[in-house]
């Protein structure tokens, strides 16, 4: 029988016996809840945790790429796509892009993520080439202007490496290195950092009655698989970061599921990647149709993660996100 252990997560200087550092933060535990398949979850206590579970909750990250990974880090996204679901078009020009990048780095971001691809439900296949033509120059010249570090969003290793030579340092794949097989061997190749997100379908249906027998302990299964295989081609642990892939194949109450129970990932010993930014649960929760006025969903829906360790969040409203970011460290 598999067990999980999710970490109840705390804060405060004032710590009680037993308590133990979460991935090397502020943050720390002294009891995880124990899940399984099979039997009922029940509490135990930290020190009763399987010393390889606890010793991957409780060590430090690793920087990546510079990046400390006991703060919280902002990635800024910026599609180079007509029909993204919130900023389609808006940064089509390497001139708009370029702008965009620089005010983003301006307010906080420390990661930019250039996409070329529409991952929205319902979007459809862009081509190869299509999507080098539209990432690939905006990333030379975003890469000459600013020194965050750049991702491209891609499931495709021949925009992938278009990328890599352009200038990118991440390599983020939506399909959690599913949809080409030649993705992950060219990140091991290379040492290309990257993140692994879970997704159920493609783009196009994913959104069509997604299932699952259990969503939390089936999305962590998937992380820790594709963890497990990047290692096996060779690239460490400690250049993995991992997504759950809110709204990627999830209905509402499976979205709510995995935020309820984000710090479960912690388990997996790579750095958390948290992006909720503008999502349709927020608009209908939030009771807000329009895309570019969910910033103060997305803002309290990132904070609750970060409350629960993830160490990066994905968003569009960089200056705001930034400014909440500050008041909610300085009261913690």
């Amino acid at each position: 029988m598999t067990l999980y252990f999710r970490p109840l997560v705390q804060q405060g200087a004032a710590r009680p016996e037993g308590a133990v550092s979460l991935a090397g933060q502020a943050l720390w535990f002294t009891h995880a809840e124990q899940l399984s398949r099979t039997e009922a979850s029940r509490i135990v206590a930290a020190k009763d945790i399987p010393a390889d579970v606890l010793g991957r909750l409780t060590h430090a990250r690793d920087d990546l790429s510079g990046l400390a990974m006991d703060r919280p880090q902002i990635m800024g996204i910026l599609n180079a796509t007509p029909d993204s679901f919130s900023d389609g078009g808006l940064h089509n020009s390497v001139e708009t892009a370029v702008t965009a990048a620089k005010q983003m780095v301006s307010y906080g971001a420390t990661i930019l993520d250039i996409g070329g691809e529409s991952t929205r439900p319902g979007a459809t296949y862009v081509a190869e080439d299509e999507e080098i033509s539209r990432t690939q120059p905006l990333i030379q010249a975003i890469r000459a202007e600013v020194s965050a570090l750049i991702s491209i969003d891609t499931r495709k290793v021949s925009v992938a490496r278009a990328a890599w030579a352009a200038g990118a340092g991440l390599i983020n794949d939506v399909s959690g290195f599913t949809f080409d097989p030649q993705l992950a061997p060219f990140c091991a190749e290379v040492d290309a950092p990257v993140c692994v997100m879970h997704m159920q379908g493609d783009p196009a249906t994913m959104q069509d009655d997604p299932q699952y027998d259990d969503v939390l302990l089936d999305v962590y299964d998937f992380l820790e698989g594709q963890v497990a295989r990047l290692e096996r081609l060779g690239l460490s642990r400690a250049r993995i970061m991992v997504d759950p892939g809110i709204g990627f194949g999830k209905t509402q109450d499976h979205n709510l599921t995995l935020l309820k129970n984000l710090s479960l990932f912690h388990s997996l010993g790579c750095p958390i990647l948290l992006g909720v930014s503008r999502k349709g649960f927020i608009g209908q929760i939030g009771q807000e149709p329009r895309k570019d006025a969910r910033a103060p969903g997305s803002i309290a829906v990132a904070l609750a993660g970060l409350s629960q360790g993830v160490q990066i969040v994905r968003v569009h409203d960089v200056a705001e996100t930034a400014q909440a970011l500050r008041l909610w460290a300085a009261v913690r």
